[in-house]
């Protein structure tokens, strides 16, 4: 029932209870804070006499006995001195309740709505059969999560409720105005599904038209999608009204802020809006000085509020693995390296402190064998190698010293470009089409090769030098190549790391992993049920990710058809995936407006970050692995300390989606592309260097964010009409971009 956050509140002792009364208590506990009992005509209060105690009793008998939780009957029936003849109803109807209080399927449903909510994004478990007076079959499980709406009172009387809240709030000392204003747009939500609910259609639209006007512009996509619900049986179908339902709407407020509306609702007596609060809300309360609108506005717009505190106080293993060290190649190195200028070796210790590699154990990171990682091939350790050599030519990146930018634009793709991703090297660039294939383009002089067939390989000797070049068919060089399979458009595409393979995601609800050495499908991954949005590699290989519609994340092996791990909890569609770099952790971006984090070893959602006010369409780590960025259909790309949990920076510019975000490989500069046909470039060095956490950032969850972030922009630069929709540096730090033309 009752849900206020405030560091010792048992939330189970909460969920069970019934009935609570309003108290003078000064902790702030809404267990101690509710209204006297509900008046179920909403007007005024009606007390409850002995037969309706009887009665409530008799229905929470049957329904504890329904679940044969017979001991529990016994200790009941003993304590409230009700014989075995009473209690049993015998009659066929059941017991009989007065016309105010329902009869006794009403009496049920409260009790069946007050059990343990539903976590998000999981179906909720079949429930019990309910008594109703006619002997009843058993309810569809979107009933009991909609039963919730039939208490109500005088339709009338919801305009005078919410309008006097209103007004309180609107006369409240500036300080405590934003904070309290937060509960306008839940509580309006919730009593326009409960008048719609109980068919009072005229007075929903009445009440709809009146108030709708009055919440923050960035729930207006959610505004539209309620306002479609007219009818009872239009709720029943909607996946966003059961999400609102399911789920608290999680408000965070100060202690001062909440005492305030609950002083206000004790002297009014105002039970219709109390019970939401109670029922659907979770109040989230802390000490210290109330938040500004700024901030509140900067953390608001997710599909259910805010992240509680609590949700993002785990530990994050976010440093780095120890590179593991390769002594004979790198002797080798030194030795071609003679005649060059300034060897690898001389320069790697010039990386600055965001590089991503290190030869010490970060304090921060997890255990080499916390996740188990392929070991490295012979292959993978030239190319470490090959690596280092591009490394020590990289451009030092900074607000005096810009990348040079390199623009890769898909001319007549009437095919519909919907994702494009570059090889780690640059030496490869892919693009999915919505007319269901993948194009793999030789972006270098060499050209793309197939392997020889069976019989012409047996004909080689294995043992010369030149094997490698001898397997490869010369008649098959051509600078593309495309893939067919798909039965969908292809929305996500991902290189291995080692560049032997090629992840594909599409419509049709499949991942594909294609050999790029014989350009065919090596394997068809199926365990969603419908669109995969988005797929990619861990940055060491073997593991991948994968996300789409059904609201689930999925772990992959490229050597097992089922999935390892699936993270669910989103309350919407996972629209863009990310590893973070040391591979223990995944990032997944959602359409319910929020970011969720995940533990790869257990498969636990160790950080919530909530801030955009639309669709996350883009993710990237900081080679530190310390930070992420995020960009939305907002247009805003928002910094995150993925250590403490916290929004760190705020970065506006964009007009349109950002569907494209890359930091260099040093770390000092963000790169982000949007539909607005611009790339943007970002000094995220003055952004991370500026931020000051203390103990009291840490402990209410908010700081104080730049009010300017055009001092952090450090360029901007338009293409003629081609949206952007990916970005990569190359180990030199040139920036890559790639888009379609848009006539």
């Amino acid at each position: 029932m009752a849900a206020v956050q405030d560091g010792q509140v048992d939330q189970e002792i909460e969920k069970k209870e019934i009935k609570a009364e309003i108290s003078n208590d000064a902790s702030g506990n809404n267990n101690a804070d509710s209204p006297s009992p509900t008046c179920l005509g909403g007007a005024s209060k009606s007390p409850t006499g002995p037969a309706e105690d009887q009665q409530t009793l008799l229905a929470v008998l049957q329904f504890l006995k329904r679940n044969k939780l017979n001991e529990s009957v016994d200790i009941l029936r003993r304590e409230a001195g009700l014989s075995v003849d009473i209690e049993d109803p015998a009659s066929a109807g059941g017991p009989h309740v007065g016309t105010e209080g329902g009869d006794a399927n009403s009496l049920l449903s409260r009790v069946s709505v007050a059990t343990p909510a539903v976590p998000p994004g999981v179906t909720a478990a079949p429930v019990p059969p309910k008594v109703t007076a006619s002997g009843g079959e058993d309810q569809p499980d979107v009933n009991v999560v909609l039963s919730a709406y039939s208490q109500q009172g005088d339709p009338d009387l919801y305009p005078l409720y919410y309008n006097g809240l209103k007004k309180f709030i609107e006369s409240v000392l500036d300080c405590h105005r934003a904070e309290l204003s937060q509960v306008f747009y839940p509580l309006f939500v919730h009593m326009y599904l409960e008048l719609v609910y109980n068919n009072h259609e005229v007075e929903a639209k009445q009440f709809f038209d009146k108030f709708s006007g009055d919440q923050e512009c960035y729930y207006a996509e959610d505004l539209c999608i309620l306002s479609g619900m007219t009818k009872k049986e239009h709720m029943k179908g909607n996946e966003t009204m059961l999400d609102f339902r399911t789920s608290k709407f999680v408000l965070r407020i100060s202690r001062d802020s909440y005492q305030l509306l609950k002083r206000h609702l004790q002297e009014r007596q105002n039970n219709q809006i109390w019970n939401i609060i109670q029922e659907h809300l979770y109040i989230d309360i802390f000490d210290g000085m109330p938040r500004s609108k700024s901030q509140i506005d900067a953390m608001s717009g997710s599909l259910a509020g805010e992240t509680k505190r609590d949700a993002n106080k785990s530990k994050v293993f976010y440093g780095l693995l120890k590179e593991p060290e390769i002594e004979v190649p790198l002797d080798d190195e030194d030795e071609e390296a003679e005649n060059e200028e300034g060897k690898p070796k001389k320069k790697k210790p010039k990386k600055d402190s965001m590089g991503s590699k290190s030869k010490k154990q970060d304090p921060n990171a997890p255990q080499q064998t916390r996740v188990p990682l392929p070991e490295l091939k012979d292959s993978d350790k030239l190319d470490k190698i090959m690596n280092m050599k591009e490394a020590a030519k990289k451009i030092r990146l900074s607000a005096d010293n810009l990348p040079s930018i390199c623009f890769y634009t898909f001319l007549n793709a009437y095919q519909g470009l919907t994702a494009v991703d570059f090889t780690d090297d640059s030496s490869l660039i892919a693009g999915g089409f919505a007319d269901s294939t993948v194009r793999v383009w030789s972006v270098t002089p060499k050209k793309l090769r197939r392997v020889k067939s069976a019989a012409d390989l047996s004909n080689i000797d294995k043992e010369s030098d030149d094997v490698l070049e001898r397997i490869m068919d010369e008649k098959t060089a051509s600078e593309s190549k495309i893939l067919y399979g798909h039965s969908g458009p292809v929305y996500g595409i991902s290189f291995s790391p080692d560049r032997n393979y090629l992840l594909s995601s599409s419509e049709d609800g499949t991942v594909r992993l294609w050999s790029l050495q014989t350009f065919t499908c090596l394997v068809g991954y199926k365990g969603h049920n419908y669109p995969v949005w988005d797929t990619q590699f861990s940055p060491y290989g073997y593991y991948f990710v994968s996300g789409g519609h059904d609201r689930v994340a999925r772990l992959w092996a490229t050597d097992h058809y089922q999935p390892l791990r699936m993270f669910a909890g989103h309350l919407a569609d996972i629209t863009c995936t990310r590893f973070h770099p040391n591979s223990n952790y995944v990032a997944t971006g959602s359409a319910d407006r929020t970011i969720r984090l995940w533990d790869v070893l257990n498969g636990n959602c160790v950080r919530i970050f909530t801030g955009h006010k639309g669709p996350i369409h883009s993710l990237a780590f900081s080679p530190n692995g310390k930070y992420m960025a995020s960009g939305a259909t907002d247009g805003r790309v928002l910094l995150w300390d993925i250590g403490h949990g916290l929004m760190i920076g705020e970065l506006k510019g964009h007009t349109d989606t950002i569907y494209a975000l890359r930091f260099s490989r040093d770390g000092e500069i963000l790169a982000s592309g949007s539909m607005d046909n611009t790339v943007k470039l970002w000094d995220t060095l003055k952004a991370f260097d500026d931020v000051e956490l203390d103990d009291f950032t840490a402990a209410t969850g908010h700081i104080h964010l730049p009010e300017n972030s055009q001092e952090l922009l450090l360029g901007s630069y338009t293409t003629k009409s081609t949206p952007v929709i990916h970005l990569h540096f190359t180990r030199r730090n040139l920036l890559l971009a790639a888009g379609a033309y848009n006539p």
